[in-house]
């Protein structure tokens, strides 16, 4: 088993740094500038009867070198600059999936909140932009407790930001992350993620409900094992009047070389092979099944299908309609 550690250390000198990190400083690729006024940061849409709305969390703003570690530097970042990407900062998405379905709001992850970079946690606010009042979700379903996806679960009195909610998350997940001192038996770069991860799974007001493979959440939602990235990942499934999307989280996280590279894995990814295994067999089922796909880290608002190419694949980002 590869193990891949992320480095804390890089993280935060990443996230001190920030204000100085611009993309328009690039001279080999040509980048866009963000406006002053900012974008509409929420995307609406129907499959079958179910509406679904991605809201946006912010971004990250991280080490391009954390991409590919697995293949020759020099070849990622030929690959980076040829899709007019930086080879310094990977800048990605943090796109969240809300699915009204039935009588019920579901809420896929719960970013970062005010505990990670000063970047993401926008994911409340921008609820409510969207006009989905957070008080109304029904249902959290944490893909995994990595920081930008679980360590927004708790306010600043240390209690769970959507107390009315119910909480899902899978066993395998749940077990990892709160196994008796998996923090000291960490190094010391990774002993945050353990801890902040831990303390979310713990705060108070959130009542677990541990998921195993194509366990349902609700009907019509479910759950798929994804593990590599973290031992117990899930997708989630969503599926109405015939048609499905699955909301990947961090299955995959690139939009363009996870599809043309799908054998290279990340730093953050903590099993390598098996991240690859993984998405090898999503590609291969949304591609074959004609599923639509969320990527959590994708451009926004990440929505799009899987294509074929031989023995690679391709991103296609879904045609957005106006009603």
């Amino acid at each position: 088993m590869s193990i891949i550690r992320p480095t804390r250390r890089e993280v935060l000198a990443m996230a001190a740094a920030a204000p100085a990190l611009t993309l328009p400083t690039l001279t080999r690729a040509q980048t866009l500038g963000a406006p002053s006024g900012g974008n509409p940061q929420h995307f609406a849409f129907t499959i079958g009867e179910a509406r679904l709305t991605v809201v946006s969390d912010g971004r990250l703003e991280l080490s391009a070198t954390d991409l590919g570690v697995n293949a020759d530097a020099d070849q990622v970042k030929a690959f980076l600059e040829s899709y007019f990407l930086s080879p310094v900062t990977n800048y990605s998405h943090a796109n969240h999936l809300v699915i009204e379905i039935g009588d019920h709001k579901v809420l896929v992850d719960v970013g970062s909140g005010n505990r990670f970079l000063p970047t993401a946690g926008e994911l409340m606010g921008n609820l409510e932009t969207a006009g989905i009042d957070p008080g109304t979700i029904t249902h959290v379903v944490i893909t995994h407790a990595h920081p930008d996806h679980i360590w927004g679960i708790r306010d600043d009195f240390d209690e769970a930001i959507l107390p009315q909610a119910q909480y899902f998350v899978s066993t395998a997940e749940h077990d990892f992350w709160l196994q008796d001192g998996l923090a000291a038996s960490m190094p010391a770069d990774m002993q945050q993620f353990a801890v902040g991860a831990a303390n979310s799974l713990r705060v108070d007001g959130a009542d677990w409900t541990l998921l195993n493979d194509e366990d349902e959440v609700v009907p019509g939602v479910r759950v798929i094992n994804t593990p590599g990235h973290t031992p117990g990942h899930v997708s989630v499934v969503v599926e109405s009047g015939g048609q499905q999307l699955i909301a990947l989280g961090d299955s995959m996280t690139h939009a363009y070389m996870n599809f043309a590279q799908p054998e290279w894995y990340n730093n953050f990814d903590m099993d390598g092979e098996t991240t690859v295994s993984t998405r090898k067999r999503l590609l291969d089922m949304a591609a074959t099944d004609r599923m639509a796909v969320l990527g959590y880290h994708f451009p926004f608002p990440g929505v799009g299908h899987v294509r074929k190419e031989g023995s690679t694949y391709q991103f296609v980002p879904a045609l957005w309609q106006w009603g």
